[in-house]
């Protein structure tokens, strides 16, 4: 028996690449996504490699906080080796790693100009 998603809970999220070939080996390499191909303009990730169900479809927009895009953040158990990652695999960081109460975290975009941050509550200095 196949469960149902829960009722008004967010169930997808989907972002614009122009370059889906790109965006799918930059998070495949980055984070360890898997995707599944619908067609030769659209990609899904699944929750099992990401977190939560979404995909990518073909688009020359971007999704950033400037045009006020909400902002997806990942998290890490290693922000620098995270940060180092994301930059070996052709992220760009937009914002080096910084504090708030309660964590740190950076903003990167991956190949095709979307933003995301990553945040982590470890290497905080105690008080």
């Amino acid at each position: 028996m196949t469960s149902m998603p829960p009722h008004q809970k967010i169930n997808y999220t989907e972002f614009p690449a122009s370059d889906l070939p790109a965006v799918k080996a930059f998070f495949a390499d980055a984070f360890n996504w898997s995707f599944t191909d619908y067609g030769p303009d659209y990609t899904a990730f699944s929750a099992d490699s990401a977190g939560l169900d979404g995909g990518f479809f073909r688009s020359d927009l971007t999704a950033t906080t400037a045009t006020g895009s909400a902002l997806v953040v990942l998290y890490s158990n290693d922000l620098e080796a995270t940060q180092a990652t994301v930059e070996s695999n052709g992220g760009a960081i937009i914002k080096s790693i910084f504090s708030f109460p309660g964590g740190r975290r950076f903003h990167f975009t991956d190949p095709n100009g979307n933003e995301w941050a990553v945040w982590s509550d470890q290497g905080l200095e105690s008080p």
